[in-house]
């Protein structure tokens, strides 16, 4: 498996510093939160650290990348191909980062879209790539507060926010977000009774 630092320098070669900057918040979000929600956090680091490997690889070849790694491209990722990177990132972290963690690599492959049953791990990624410390937009010094005291309760808002986000901008929603929302509801809703 690549070092720590060999990840840094395939991250410095293949982002823009403006997503490099945001890569390091992940990070540092997804230390924190590891930490409070008894989760490695070395394996947080690294899964934060290649979530958005692929992020600016040519769409195509991130199409040929995915299907030749047995994926279907649904009607959703045609439409929204910047959904794309996070399978991208799995594959380039397993084949060529030498990364055999399958949690770890499924929570880069979900981090865009969430998904029905979430690990730990899984919802981890996916909302310290919200609530980062250089995200700067209304209303997220609350779901910071909110994810750091309650993980699924920040997951379930950052899904609500971003389906709300995109239903705005007239643009399609993917499935697994609504599964990951409705499943997170769903749980809420039978620990109450």
């Amino acid at each position: 498996m690549w070092s720590k630092e060999e990840i840094i320098d395939y991250l410095k070669d293949n982002l823009k510093e403006s997503r490099y900057i945001h890569t390091m918040g992940v990070v540092q979000c997804a230390i924190k939160l590891a930490k409070l929600n008894n989760i490695d956090p070395k394996r947080a680091e690294i899964a934060a650290l290649i979530h958005d490997a692929a992020k600016y690889m040519d769409i195509e070849k991130q199409k040929k990348i995915i299907k030749d790694h047995g994926y279907d491209i649904d009607e959703v990722m045609e439409e929204s191909p910047q959904l794309l990177h996070g399978f991208t990132a799995s594959i380039l972290g397993k084949d060529m980062m030498g990364i055999e963690d399958e949690e770890l690599l499924s929570s880069v492959r979900y981090h865009t879209t969430g998904k029905k049953i979430m690990t730990t791990l899984e919802k981890i990624i996916y909302i310290a790539d919200y609530i980062e410390p250089n995200r700067n937009f209304p209303g997220v010094e609350d779901l910071r507060k909110i994810t750091f005291d309650n993980l699924d309760e920040g997951v379930l808002q950052g899904l609500s926010n971003s389906i709300i986000y995109v239903v705005k901008n007239g643009n399609m929603i993917h499935p697994l977000s609504l599964e990951a929302r409705n499943y997170l509801i769903s749980q809420k809703n039978k620990s109450i009774l």
